[in-house]
């Protein structure tokens, strides 16, 4: 068994194409490998900022050697007919077999094919690859007619110690690569896939991904800790920093202390998207004017220049950030409210001002419903989108309603209006915390429900996997809020009233807007819940009822439910309710009538059937009482009290008695079996 090794040595590959294209080249080469029929043991794919690798193991030298065998025609047919068999085979007519099927005797070809090599589909399948590959934005160089995602500088390609003779554009393959741009580009033969990683690591490049990531994370971690900081986790941009270094060393850098008095999050944002900074905390979590840059060079000083050419760019882009923030302080938050009306919300919807508007209405009606103060909730709302016109948000989009907090403090807003914009995106992931402050809780809710409403009001739902207004982390964030704060709400009326907030021509009225969305939150639910263990055929049970739009009410229905079916007599009892559906089903079908009403005591002469009447009388009464009393637990010890009368009326009752009065009145009992339970939920989604 041999080895395959590939390097593409380019100019930078972007970080965020990284990880894709070192998969799509194992799993393009490996496919190709298939569908030539090699098999190997094991495809490694790595990738740096310059090179895409790929090592193969397990790979014969050449393919196994086939035998195909094809009948031809029926020995005796036309001249012409065995002659194309002939041409179709590449075989001569005394190189034919005759057999005899039973059904007449025909030609039969043999054909014997030797294995192809190795080395040659290796060839055609890396070329295709190359030719193919997709990246995300690719470019051609010079005068060549061949894409890629950057100039392709040389290619390595060996297998079992020799050169694959690969050519892309201008380049042919070779045995030979190169180290690290600065500090070893001379080039170097190499053998094999651990001949060319010594090297490489001679050579000053850490080929493996997460040996670079480790290394970036324990460096920055140690200068940190050597001042008695620590580090502010950001697993974004260690995975963005891992994609840009070959060779990485950890330095640490100073923030000017004119700085410090602008937000931390301004401060933390200019550095990591500008410069690609690790932020350091203080033990109290504060920011401490401390940063870690990732040099790609190992300097003779130590990196005492490379620190302070880091710090003098800093200084200018901190600069920038002080100006804005000086800026914008200058202007209070609500004067900019009228340029919300340049910015168009989406098409059909509005401008942002609008938006504001509609958040300021709706914002206010939750705060009621939740006995909150209604007047600062309405002030969050209309002042949530108010930073967008800001130089801070300008520059930086991703603290829109963080600056807006700021701003609200400077002017002087109620503490609870301020923490409400910041927190009017919450929560916008599942690690993200939920907001708990009554007034913040409305405002969030209420700029995601308006949002939900517009969209689907206008016929822009997600479609399979496409969501572009990110409504499904809209409706799980609804989730989340009402949830996580227990919070008894109708969602239906919410939509409605969200609805009537538009101005008139929306493609949907209220009601259809409202069902669609209710629908769209049962499938949300099961997704949500589903990771906390939660099945989703017992919310489809509890949600089949319909009007169960309280979200705190439908869980508390779920999870009496999973609880009931978890023990015994639930178990059993949805045994026997299932038995007693499909004997009503199939004889209301037989008889074309439905079995329902109440039944003549005087026509039970069993005394299993008397106790199940007894019983279904008792239980009605007692569902209905621990329903509406919101205690789904009792409701589902009353219908447990079904399992016994139900299970003897099985075992000695014939339903389908000669008699008819006594056939209707037994199949009667067994449709008020299903009317009692389905009080609760509809037991027929219950799967398992």
């Amino acid at each position: 068994m041999a080895q395959f090794l590939l390097e593409i040595l380019s100019e930078e590959i972007p970080a965020r194409m990284q990880a894709r294209a070192a998969e799509d080249l194992r799993r393009m080469i490996g496919d190709g490998l298939a569908a030539g029929g090699i098999a190997f043991d094991d495809a490694r794919a790595l990738v740096t900022p310059r090179r895409l690798v790929l090592a193969i193991d397990g790979l014969p030298l050449a393919g196994p050697d086939l035998s195909e065998e094809r009948r031809g025609p029926r020995v005796g047919a036309p001249a012409q007919a065995l002659d194309g068999f002939l041409k179709s085979t590449g075989l001569a007519q005394d190189q034919l077999e005759q057999r005899d099927t039973g059904k007449g005797v025909f030609w039969f070809a043999v054909i014997e094919r030797k294995g192809r090599a190795t080395v040659d589909l290796l060839r055609e399948v890396v070329e295709a690859t190359l030719a193919n590959f997709p990246w995300p934005k690719s470019q051609r160089w010079g005068a060549h007619d061949v894409r890629w995602v950057r100039p392709i500088q040389s290619i390595l390609a060996l297998f079992d110690g020799a050169v694959v003779p690969v050519a892309f554009g201008p380049v042919a393959a070779a045995d030979t690569s190169r180290g690290h741009r600065f500090l070893a580009p001379e080039p170097f033969a190499v053998t094999d896939f651990a001949d060319y990683q010594a090297r490489l690591r001679a050579a000053q490049v850490v080929l493996d991904p997460e040996e670079r990531r480790a290394a970036i994370l324990a460096g920055a971690e140690a200068l940190a800790a050597a001042e008695g900081l620590r580090l502010k986790p950001d697993d974004g941009l260690l995975a963005e920093v891992t994609g840009l270094v070959e060779a990485p060393v950890p330095l640490i850098g100073s923030i000017d202390d004119a700085f410090m008095d602008v937000p931390a999050e301004v401060l933390i944002t200019s550095m990591r998207s500008h410069q690609k900074y690790f932020s350091l905390l203080k033990q109290d979590g504060s920011l401490a004017p401390r940063f870690v840059v990732i040099a790609n060079m190992r300097a003779a000083d130590g990196g005492a220049a490379i620190v302070a050419g880091n710090q003098r760019v800093l200084r200018a882009r901190l600069s920038d950030a002080k100006f804005f923030w000086d800026t914008d302080r200058r202007h209070r938050l609500d004067s900019r409210l009228p340029k919300l009306a340049e910015r168009t919300f989406y098409a059909g919807l509005g401008s942002m001002l609008d938006k504001a508007g509609r958040i300021a209405a709706l914002a206010a009606e939750i705060a009621r419903r939740l006995g909150a103060d209604a007047a600062l909730a309405e002030r969050a709302g209309r002042l949530a989108k108010a930073d967008l016109s800001s130089e801070m948000v300008g520059e930086f989009p991703e603290l829109q309603g963080i600056m807006g907090r700021y701003y609200a403090r400077n002017d002087g807003e109620d503490p609870a209006v301020a923490e409400a914009i910041a927190a009017h995106y919450a929560p916008v992931g599942p690690s993200d915390a939920c907001p708990t402050a009554p007034v913040a809780v409305a405002v969030a809710l209420a700029d995601k429900i308006d949002s939900l409403v517009g969209f689907f009001a206008i016929d822009e739902k997600p479609t399979g996997s496409k969501d572009p207004f990110a409504l499904r982390r809209a409706a799980l964030g609804v989730i989340r809020l009402i949830g996580e704060n227990k919070l008894r709400l109708s969602l239906a009326a919410l939509f409605a009233h969200a609805h009537g907030l538009y101005p008139a021509g929306l493609k949907r009225d209220a009601a259809t807007t409202t069902a669609d969305l209710l629908a769209f939150f049962a499938d949300r639910l099961a997704v949500a819940w589903k990771e906390q263990g939660i099945r989703h055929d017992l919310i489809a049970a509890v949600f089949a009822l319909g009007g169960q739009d309280d979200l705190v009410l439908l869980r508390q229905r779920v999870e009496a439910l999973a609880g009931f079916l978890a023990s015994d007599d639930g178990a059993n009892l949805l045994i026997a309710y299932r038995r007693a559906a499909n004997i009503v089903r199939i004889e209301e079908k037989k008889d074309g009538i439905r079995f329902t009403g109440t039944v003549d005591p005087a026509v039970l002469v069993e005394a299993e059937e008397q106790a199940l009447a007894a019983a279904l009388d008792a239980v009605g009464p007692a569902v209905a009482q621990a329903v509406a009393g919101e205690d789904f637990a009792a409701a589902m010890a009353a219908l447990a009290t079904l399992r016994r009368p139900l299970d003897a009326f099985f075992d000695r009752v014939t339903v389908n008695a000669p008699e008819p009065e006594r056939r209707v009145a037994r199949l009667t009992l067994l449709a008020a079996i299903g009317a009692a339970m389905e009080a609760v939920a509809d037991f027929s989604r219950v799967e398992g």
